[in-house]
């Protein structure tokens, strides 16, 4: 019997004998029975009429009984089969392909969409080994982890949390999935339920905007690259050439000085007025070009340069900056790219402690440890807000963020614990040579 047909047959729960005054019945009836019984068999052969007549209403009462259970048989088995068909029915429909193997690992179960997604038939497919589904070089590994899997006890957990899961198609081709993995015991049997879903336009997309990305911050730090050489040549010309002016013009007024007329008071203040302002512009000039491109930080190194900087603005800032270097002859071999970034970036930050945090003291710290350079500005001012991080004109922050991306390294802003805040970065030295300049 097909299982639409399941509705054709009622269970006796469902009949008369769900009433209680239908059981009545039905007890005094076997009740009578009975007592019928015991008559009959009490009297024998003396009453042949009465013994015959119960032998055959006991024989139609275990037929009625045979007839009932057989009935419930059958209707357990359609209602089974009802049950099974539309399983069948949900798995079919669901647009996640559902694969379960046995304890030795052959698949008993496969839907529409593992057909979908593997190109193969479900006759094909059932029986079959799981892996034949798995690519070569993880079968091993696959194997080995789902056993695991059924020692753990867990019912059910993600696979490949870490890493891309890929799959085989029965034409070959192999696409990247993600899964999960459940396991279930029937009759002491062990199965494993597998859930995937191909996501081969999800992983293209993410590839595509990975390598966006990248194009992204590699054109990012060639501009900076190109900026910072500029910003080289100004600040060279400046020294040299409006230098050599400068100091040309103030022996001219040396000169002049020395023969100026006795007695001319007014001529005389000119002169030291522009001797003063010679003076200035001199200040501003070596000003500027250190500020365009600190002339030590290629001559004298990182250590140097940024020990500058420190001591240049506690003057300027009137707050207190103390800085501590560690491993200091590792400095001199910096690669060009690392020693301009954390500059910059140490550059970056004593600005933005001078323009927002209020604070009275900040401490830098720079050391070279386990190949790595490490890198620690601090201060004790109000500190920086969550949603300060996330406005889109934080450019400054976003821009040391990248410059340490671009050379393989970590980049943290964070509350510090003096009250103010703290920028964390460290950088592998070998990936930043190998990486090129910043």
């Amino acid at each position: 019997m097909k299982a639409g047909e399941a509705s054709a047959l009622t269970s006796v729960k469902r009949s008369l004998f769900r009433h209680p005054w239908a059981n009545a019945v039905g007890a005094a009836v076997l009740g009578a029975l009975v007592v019928i019984n015991a008559v009959a068999f009490g009297r024998g052969i003396d009453s042949p009429l009465l013994l015959g007549g119960v032998v055959f209403a006991d024989m139609i009462a275990v037929g009625v009984g045979i007839l009932v259970a057989a009935r419930e048989v059958m209707i357990a088995d359609q209602r089974t089969d009802a049950t099974e068909a539309r399983l069948a029915a949900i798995l079919d429909s669901a647009m996640d392909a559902v694969i379960t193997v046995d304890e030795a690992h052959n698949v008993v179960l496969f839907n529409r969409a593992a057909e979908r997604a593997f190109l193969c038939r479900r006759e094909d497919a059932l029986g079959a080994p799981l892996e034949r589904f798995i690519p070569q070089r993880y079968r091993d590994a696959h194997h080995g982890q789902v056993e695991r899997f059924g020692d753990t006890g867990v019912s059910s957990r993600r696979m490949g949390d870490a890493t891309t899961l890929w799959a085989l198609r029965s034409d070959g081709s192999e696409f990247p999935m993600e899964a999960s993995i459940s396991q279930a015991s029937d009759g002491g049997r062990r199965f494993y339920t597998v859930i995937l879903r191909d996501i081969t336009r999800r992983k293209n997309s993410e590839d595509a905007l990975h390598r966006s990305q990248q194009e992204l911050r590699e054109l990012s730090a060639r501009v900076v690259e190109a900026r910072e050489e500029e910003k080289t040549r100004i600040a060279r010309e400046l020294h040299d050439e409006l230098g050599q002016l400068l100091t040309a013009l103030k022996m001219d007024l040396a000169w002049l000085r020395g023969r100026l007329p006795a007695g001319d008071a007014d001529l005389a203040a000119k002169v030291e007025a522009m001797g003063a302002m010679l003076d200035q512009t001199v200040g501003s000039t070596r000003r500027i070009a250190a500020d365009l491109r600190p002339l030590m930080l290629d001559d004298l190194g990182l250590a140097d340069a940024a020990g500058w900087l420190v001591e240049d603005f506690a003057k300027r800032s009137g707050i207190r900056c103390d800085i501590q270097t560690a491993g200091d002859g590792a400095f001199a071999n910096i690669d060009h790219g690392i020693a301009t970034a954390v500059y910059r970036a140490l550059q970056e930050s004593l600005t933005n402690i001078a323009r927002h945090s209020g604070a009275k003291n900040a401490w830098v710290v720079l050391a070279i440890e386990n190949g790595s350079l490490h890198f620690e500005v601090e201060d004790d001012g109000r500190g920086i807000a969550p949603e300060d991080l996330a406005k889109a004109r934080s450019l400054g922050l976003k821009g040391m963020h990248e410059r340490v991306a671009y050379l393989g390294g970590s980049f943290e802003v964070a509350r510090a614990p003096r009250g103010g805040t703290r920028l964390r970065a460290q950088v592998p030295v070998r990936a930043a040579r190998e990486g090129g300049k910043a």
